[in-house]
């Protein structure tokens, strides 16, 4: 009798997709491949291997949210009736600001209902997607983000051209940090999204795992002690990562010797390090940051230091010097009607007096022409008009519940309540594809308070809209990509929480979806959002502030959810009560510092520079910021780069 294979499965994500090129004349251009992809030590050999589903999978089942606020939101994938044993969703009953809860809800199989015919097509089209190679045989691993992230494969001899794997759902850290466990992967030089794959030395591994064993303790130890050692930058931060490690407390789980062997294989160039298995290895490399400065804020600007920087024409001067004053004090708000229009791009900031009431009065047509085209449409019309009946329909629902405690809003027949509703069907004609989506009005809503015009309110809400637009579409691919960009901000300042949330199943970053599809409206009070909006609206001190906002609120809360082993129900109820009890003015101190704390890194990783605007920087460019000394006075410096 032959003896069967031996196999370990040592990594395993299902839930993987393929899309087909429009070369694939066969296949349904609307649909998916989705499928599992593992890595697997079979006979000694490792081996990766793509599998589909039988199935193809409609794009809708995937990532989404539902306009009408009924909807039912799954944070997972399914392929028809069919789904793995493994496999679990998330579900809710939402709206989607007012998230209730999230449950982990399992799959259960289902039949597969072909047969004859169909089961042939379907194992034929299953096969031209299956692919398996040897780890040897690979020379790279590409990893590209497109709001998830998609890899690339390439063999050695060039001999196959597999199709890329997109994980719209996650995963794809972790099956490359299950590939470091086998292979030594290493930043090509010229694309630093690519990782070039080292075979391992067995050998050469097992001699530094010697060095991790309890028997030479003191050789460790005399290693951290010798100055020679200690000069060399990388192998010192290794004998010290070593020493500190060895000598935690009982508390302290002691590092595994596979990741000692990868922290040697990365910070001495040309070590080949096999890493033997261990369930659940994680890789975890840390960047030292440095302190984080403290800084302080100024008043908000006056109506005085505004007319200040505005000549006989009323163009405004010093513009950069007066968006640093607003990010550091913000306004007051005797000037907000006007300064809003400005930060917002509705009026160019080299524009005359003149000139702005010129613009203002075409815009003031402009508006009404669009007005007109939904006032003017008759019921008959409108039964033949779903959109139009459906955004209709939204916008009164929404309307009805926007900020009805605020004075601006509240009671029956209040005319700041047509306001709002004309402008947002309104919208729907300037901008008929994305139309109203639930949220919006959340937007509309402070600046029709500022600006308590119905023509202003509309221009300064469509710029607005101009920068929030991603958000609401209907892949939300702005709320996905600005979740991945999240995520690496918080692996940066603080791995061990990140690795904390992981293990809750909050490596998603679920929790966060309202503070960034709605830019805080629901957490803050009006007053306080209206600060935090127009401090954001100044660009500074760099791309993407609002997610250092999200890194300096959940740095606040991070001690209170380990400590309480909050799990994922726990943590999205913890963070939804947080609504209204955020102190802002600690909240932009603590943004503003984590921002100057990294900037000040040397060893920034290249794609945190990326999301933070660093990498078009000019260092003479950069705005002056205020930072406190030691006598707790304010001072100017230039941010370092």
């Amino acid at each position: 009798m032959a003896s069967e294979s031996l196999h370990q499965v040592i990594f395993e994500h299902d839930g993987v997709f393929i899309h087909p090129s429009s070369e694939e004349e066969e296949l349904d251009q609307d649909l998916l491949i989705s499928g599992t992809l593992r890595l697997m030590d079979k006979d000694a050999e490792m081996l990766v291997e793509y599998r589909p589903l039988e199935d193809t999978v409609d794009p809708t089942h995937m990532l989404c949210a539902g306009k009408d606020s009924s909807s039912v939101v799954q944070w997972g994938q399914t392929s028809g009736d069919r789904v793995l044993e493994t496999q679990h969703s998330y579900e809710t009953e939402w709206d989607m600001i007012n998230a209730v809860s999230f449950k982990k809800r399992p799959c259960s199989n289902g039949s597969s209902g072909s047969n004859g015919e169909g089961s042939l097509a379907h194992s034929q089209e299953r096969s031209r997607w299956f692919f398996s190679f040897s780890l040897r045989d690979l020379r790279s691993v590409t990893v590209k983000q497109e709001g998830w992230s998609v890899l690339l494969f390439k063999l050695r001899d060039g001999s196959a051209c597999l199709p890329p794997l997109h994980f719209h759902h996650g995963g794809s850290e972790g099956f490359v940090e299950a590939l470091r466990r086998y292979a030594l992967l290493s930043e090509c030089p010229e694309d630093e999204s690519c990782l070039l794959v080292s075979t391992p030395n067995k050998a050469l591994s097992q001699s530094f795992e010697n060095l991790l064993d309890d028997n030479n303790y003191g050789l460790v130890n005399k290693m951290k002690k010798d100055p020679y050692v200690t000069t060399l930058g990388g192998f010192s931060k290794v004998t010290n990562y070593l020493f500190d490690a060895l000598r935690g407390t009982e508390e302290q789980t002691r590092r595994p010797p596979e990741e000692m062997a990868e922290l040697l294989g990365e910070v001495i160039p040309g070590l080949d390090i096999n890493q033997q298995e261990e369930p659940g290895f994680e890789v975890i490399t840390r960047i030292d940051l440095g302190p984080r400065p403290t800084v302080c804020r100024g008043e908000p600007v006056s109506v005085e230091q505004w007319n200040q920087n505005q000549d006989s024409e009323g163009r405004v001067r010093g513009v950069s010097q007066l968006k640093d004053l607003i990010f550091k004090g913000g306004l007051s708000h005797a000037i907000r009607k006007e300064a809003w229009k400005f930060l917002l791009g509705y009026y160019p900031w080299s524009s005359t007096a003149e000139e702005r009431k010129c613009l203002q009065k075409s815009k003031i047509d402009e508006y009404f022409c669009m007005k007109l085209q939904w006032k003017s449409v008759s019921e008959e019309q409108e039964r033949r008009n779903s959109r139009l009946r459906d955004y209709r329909s939204l916008i009164e629902k929404d309307v009805n519940r926007t900020d009805r405690t605020n004075r601006f809003y509240e009671g029956l027949d209040n005319p700041s309540l047509v306001l709002l509703h004309d402008i947002l069907m309104t919208y729907c004609m300037y901008d008929f594809d994305l139309g109203y989506v639930q949220g919006m009005s959340d937007l509309l809503s402070p600046i029709l308070y500022v600006m308590e015009n119905e023509v202003d309110a509309f221009w300064c809400f469509a710029f607005y809209m101009d920068q929030m637009h991603q958000n609401f579409e209907e892949q939300m691919q702005g709320m996905k990509t600005q979740l991945v960009q999240l995520g690496s901000l918080l692996r940066l300042l603080d791995l061990s929480f990140w690795n904390y949330l992981e293990s809750q199943d909050s490596g998603f970053l679920y929790f966060c979806f309202r503070w960034l599809l709605i830019r805080f409206k629901r957490e803050l009070s009006f007053q306080d959002v209206m600060r935090l909006w127009e401090v954001m609206w100044t660009d500074l001190p760099c791309q993407n502030f609002h997610l250092l906002v999200c890194c300096a609120i959940l740095d606040s809360e991070k001690q209170k959810i380990m400590e309480e082993n909050y799990g994922f129900n726990e943590i999205l109820k913890h963070i939804n009560e947080l609504s209204m009890k955020l102190d802002i003015e600690e909240i932009l101190h603590k943004a503003e510092g984590i921002c100057l704390q990294i900037r000040s890194c040397k060893d920034l990783p290249r794609s945190v520079s990326s999301i933070l605007g660093f990498l078009s920087e000019s260092s003479d460019l950069r705005p002056c910021q205020k930072t406190e000394n030691s006598n707790g006075h304010c001072t100017d410096s230039v941010l370092a780069s």
